[in-house]
């Protein structure tokens, strides 16, 4: 997950926002300046003040392929993939034979539901820089592999050659895990993925058991008996939360709700947690918190200032509608302090068979979250605690959490999108069970997946591995949520 961003590195561009203002009141149509001065706004979380000073830039019609690449950053960090697009379009114009202008552009077409052309894009990186593996991976990705055109010989001969470095043996080995799944090959599909998981492991400084005490730790604070009350201060808003674990389906939810015309997708927001941790700071006097200390002091802070914090983040990156949604999924850790601090908020908990989100999570390279999903052991033993709070969040906040299970959308969608829309305060619309022909960007690791109609595949493909998968399936058994 996102965490809030460092004290010190705000101040750091804070100082810098005001330096090149500075430089700006003598320079106001130098483009390098512009891009500069959005990169601090977007450090700082001012996404709109941030498209603004990169837009500003474009309109200099600068012809620097470098800036035109960080404008086109600007905008994609910012959400805002459309523009993001067309900056780098010219990009590559200019310069034709750079694979990191077309590597940002394939990432943005992905997002915009261009396949094609990211696999264009894609092809050429490769053929420009051999090396750049993370291409390798990305174009796995984005689409079903079949007999008559994969990569895996490529990939296959590339690893062979024992040069990629442990991050390129990594992305290679998830590449063939993947194309090797989608070609029926499944013992040779896991045999990638299990020592390029154990790989990427090897190179984690990460510690189970640390996660797992922190659920006990939310219990305490939050106990069943306590009674919620909610200050008479708290806001209105009624934004949707959608929590659980990441490859659950949330992003399938949200583009659902997007479908809705009063609902605006938010992604995945950082806000909570670091509206959260900082409203704890001020509590404490700023001084640096253990875990522990920091979640019993949770339970103590003004919960409709942190409500309000919120939205006011939320605001400034742009998204101004009454309804939208919020999609990252360890959001779940907060359900009890969304319920104080956003008391018309609704929350919506994905889930799927425990097993095929085990398996799911474990088969994704994440960049840099989840670091509890590259061992089957600590895999299960953080799927328990998860499982764990969140009965604890539905007995203590009853009626509060609609629990929606993706293998109930896949055997009936426009059923269990009537019951979402009326959990969530919403009236029909036909365009919500139409999610695949939504043209909204997603950003998440389900980018490809989104864009087709719903299938069921992915509902019983853990059970191809169940042999390698015994140990896992045996630790969620003994904790009582194998067969959830």
């Amino acid at each position: 997950m996102t965490g809030p961003l460092h004290a010190g590195v705000r101040a750091d561009a804070a100082d810098a926002l005001e330096r090149i203002g500075r430089m700006l009141l003598a320079e106001p149509l130098n483009a390098r300046l512009l891009v500069q001065r959005a990169q601090c706004l977007l450090a700082l979380g001012r996404l709109t003040q941030a498209c603004e000073s990169a837009h500003a830039a474009q309109r200099t019609r600068p012809t620097d392929s470098v800036v035109l690449d960080a404008i086109g950053s600007v905008f994609s960090r910012a959400s805002d993939q459309t523009r993001a697009l067309t900056a780098y379009d010219q990009a590559v114009a200019l310069a034709p034979g750079e694979p990191h202008f077309r590597f940002n552009r394939a990432t943005v077409r992905r997002f915009l539901g261009d396949l094609e052309g990211a696999e264009a894009d894609y092809d050429r990186v490769i053929e420009l820089r051999r090396h750049d593996y993370e291409a390798y991976l990305n174009r796995s990705e984005l689409r079903p592999q079949t007999r008559e055109r994969n990569h895996v010989a490529e990939l296959e001969r590339l690893l062979g050659k024992g040069r990629a470095g442990w991050s390129g043996e990594v992305a290679l080995r998830y590449a063939l895990a993947k194309e090797y799944e989608d070609l029926g090959e499944y013992e040779r599909s896991f045999a990638h993925l299990e020592r390029g998981a154990k790989l990427r492991r090897q190179h984690l400084h990460y510690d189970v058991s640390r996660d797992v005490a922190t659920v006990e730790w939310i219990i305490q604070a939050y106990p069943q008996t306590a009674d919620i009350h909610l200050s008479p201060q708290a806001s209105a808003a009624a934004p949707i939360f959608i929590v659980g674990l990441p490859r659950s389906g949330s992003t399938l939810v949200e583009r659902i709700l997007a479908g809705h015309s009063n609902v605006r997708p938010g992604g995945e927001l950082p806000h909570f947690a670091g509206s959260l941790v900082e409203a704890v700071n001020r509590l404490s006097g700023k001084k640096p918190l253990a875990r522990h200390e920091l979640v019993a002091q949770s339970a103590h802070v003004d919960f409709a200032a942190l409500g309000r914090d919120y939205l006011a983040r939320v605001r400034a990156q742009g998204l101004d509608a009454d309804r939208f949604t919020d999609k990252m999924p360890l959001n779940y850790l907060y359900c009890g302090l969304i319920r104080r601090a956003l008391p018309h908020a609704r929350i919506v908990h994905v889930t799927r068979h425990p097993m095929a989100a085990c398996y799911a999570i474990c088969k994704t390279r994440f960049q840099d979250g989840y670091p509890f999903s590259y061992d089957l052991e600590e895999l299960g033993r953080y799927y328990i605690a998860y499982r764990r709070l969140m009965r604890h969040w539905e007995k203590a906040l009853p009626g509060a959490i609609h629990e929606l299970r993706y293998e109930d959308l896949v055997r009936d969608l426009p059923g269990v999108t009537r019951r979402l829309l009326e959990f969530c305060g919403l009236d029909w619309q036909e365009n919500c069970s139409d999610f695949h022909n939504n043209t909204a960007p997603t950003t998440t690791a389900s980018a490809s997946q989104v864009r087709r109609p719903l299938y069921d595949t992915s509902v019983s493909q853990w059970r191809h591995y169940r042999n390698q998968l015994a140990s896992l399936e045996k630790l969620l058994r003994a904790a009582g949520v194998a067969d959830d």
